[in-house]
C-alpha cells in the first residue's frame, strides 16, 4: 500500500478513501494524545495553538502529508510543548513522548479485539478496520525509534547519563532516519508489526 496511495485515488477511489481516512485518523489520535498529555501535565502550549483536538486538519503538515500520499512515508505536524511548564520535567517529557505511540497501540488493541470477537463480515468495513489496526501499529513502532525528531528520542533522552549519545544522534539524524526506514522495512514490519497484528486481530493482514 505505501507508495501506491495516489494510484488508488484513480484506480479505486473508495479504497483510497478508506486508506486515507485510516491514516489521517491514526495521525490525529497520535498528535492529540501528545497535546492532551502535555496539557494534563501542566503545559497549555499545544492547547493554545488549537492542537487539543482530534480534527485531522489541525495536525497535518503540508509537506509530510504530500509525501505520505506520494511515497508512503510522511509525518504530521509536531505538537509543541514547553518542558519547563511540565510538573516534572524529566518524567513529563517521557510521558509526553510515550503518549503518541502509546495511543496508537491502544487504538490498535481496541479495534483489533473488536475485529477478533465481533465477527465483522462486511468486506468494506473489514478492510477499513484492518488497515486502521495496521497503520496504528506502524505509527506506534516507527515513532518509538530513539532518533530525533521521532518520539522515541524524547523517551530515550529523558533517561540519565545519555547526553553523550544525544549530540551524536542530533548530528547524524538524517542518516539514522534512513536506517530506521530500512529497519522498519526488513525487521519492524515483518517481525514486530505483523506479529502484533496477528495477536490483536487473530488473523493475518489482508494487504
Amino acid at each position: 500500500m505505501p507508495g501506491m496511495l495516489v494510484q488508488l485515488l484513480f484506480t479505486d477511489p473508495s479504497l483510497f478513501l478508506m486508506v486515507a481516512t485510516s491514516i489521517l485518523l491514526a495521525l490525529s489520535i497520535h498528535e492529540y494524545s501528545h497535546a492532551q498529555m502535555a496539557y494534563f501535565l501542566g503545559d497549555p502550549t499545544a492547547k493554545n495553538q488549537g492542537r487539543l483536538t482530534i480534527n485531522p486538519f489541525a495536525h497535518l503538515d503540508p509537506i509530510g502529508t504530500i509525501l505520505l500520499f506520494l511515497i508512503g512515508i510522511g509525518w504530521g505536524k509536531p505538537v509543541p510543548f514547553n518542558p519547563y511548564n511540565l510538573k516534572n520535567r524529566k518524567r513529563g517529557e517521557l510521558l509526553v513522548g510515550l503518549a503518541g505511540p502509546g495511543s496508537n497501540f491502544i487504538a490498535a488493541l481496541i479495534v483489533g479485539f473488536f475485529l477478533r470477537f465481533s465477527g465483522v463480515t462486511n468486506p468494506g468495513l473489514l478492510f477499513f478496520l484492518s488497515f486502521f489496526v495496521w497503520i496504528n501499529l506502524v505509527l506506534g513502532v516507527f515513532n518509538l525509534m530513539p532518533i530525533p525528531p521521532l518520539d522515541g528520542s524524547h523517551i530515550f533522552f529523558s533517561f540519565p547519563r545519555i547526553e553523550r549519545f544525544k549530540m551524536f544522534f542530533l548530528r547524524n539524524s538524517l542518516l539514522m532516519i534512513f536506517a530506521v526506514i530500512l529497519f522498519m522495512r526488513y525487521i519492524g514490519l515483518p517481525f514486530i508489526v505483523g506479529p502484533l497484528y496477528v495477536l490483536f486481530t487473530g488473523t493475518y493482514p489482508l494487504f
